[in-house]
């Protein structure tokens, strides 16, 4: 399993270094096949569950959605999302003998839960994407330095959450949530993503207090992403989101933490380092 977990990453991380730093129309269009995926996998755990949701109405909600911050335009982005809800909550006059507001419940969760996350690392790489800082891995798009951070602090926060966790873990975070999770581990995870965002932050001359900030935000928001996802699956009763990362499990299972984690970096940039 460790093996296929490594093999996948060294596969994997060299293609997303491409994408993220040089994407533009790539890295939109791949965020948007990690989303429907997601969504799939979201639609399939709640199928274990005998929870029927609006498959293609959350589908097409994600695509507009994601559009919509492809473009950066937020407003209609609350407009999509209103007319999503509008035409679930619909349903449940359309189709009420077989479409409950439980079904609307689950189906508006997992259309927000997923379109926002994701559109927000749109919304994120495409912040001042034709501004450039000089670094020490070359001129980079401030957009896609922002990202890096979300991106390493994240990474950082659950690599060190592990090893810490697995040598000096001894009281329980979550054990009705995860079992595994320690708070001396989420004491290492909240250390992790301070350096990781503080050295990425220094590398490309970004202010050291900012980038302490920054990384105490993601280092608690990434384990929360993570749980979330925990409960969901908790809930459902699988063990995996899914299956398409050898050795990581599904798309949710790799992006749960990336998906609390970047909608905070971008809100901070925004509000901080921009203005």
């Amino acid at each position: 399993m460790l093996g296929t977990r490594i093999l996948t990453a060294v596969i994997g991380i060299p293609i997303a270094i491409y994408i993220i730093t040089y994407g533009s129309w790539l890295f939109a269009a791949t965020i948007l096949l990690l989303a429907l995926i997601a969504w799939h996998e979201f639609f399939t755990m709640m199928q274990a569950k005998n929870i029927r949701i609006q498959y293609s109405i959350g589908l097409i909600g994600i695509i507009l959605a994601l559009g919509c911050a492809w473009l950066g335009n937020a407003q209609e982005l609350v407009m999509v999302m209103m007319l999503a809800i509008l035409l679930i909550m619909a349903q449940t006059i359309l189709n009420h003998k077989n479409f409950g507001v439980a079904e609307a419940a689950f189906t508006i969760l997992g259309t927000m839960y997923i379109s926002l996350p994701f559109a927000h690392l749109l919304l994120l790489r495409f912040t001042d994407q034709y501004d450039y800082m000089y670094t020490a891995f070359g001129n980079l798009s401030a957009g896609a330095v922002y990202l890096w951070l979300a991106f390493l602090g994240t990474w950082a926060s659950d690599t060190l959450a592990y090893f810490v966790g697995s040598v000096l873990g001894q009281h329980k975070l979550c054990p009705n949530i995860s079992p595994g999770k320690t708070v001396e581990g989420a004491i290492g995870g909240l250390v992790g993503s301070i350096a990781g965002v503080a050295s990425m932050g220094y590398l490309c001359g970004l202010p050291l207090l900012h980038m302490i900030f920054l990384g105490i935000l993601i280092g608690i928001a990434a384990p929360l992403g993570d749980l979330a996802e925990s409960v969901l699956k908790r809930f459902t009763g699988v063990k995996d989101s899914g299956n398409i990362l050898p050795g990581h499990g599904g798309i949710l299972d790799r992006f749960d933490a990336i998906m609390f984690s970047v909608p905070v970096a971008y809100y901070y940039v925004t509000v901080f380092i921009i203005a």
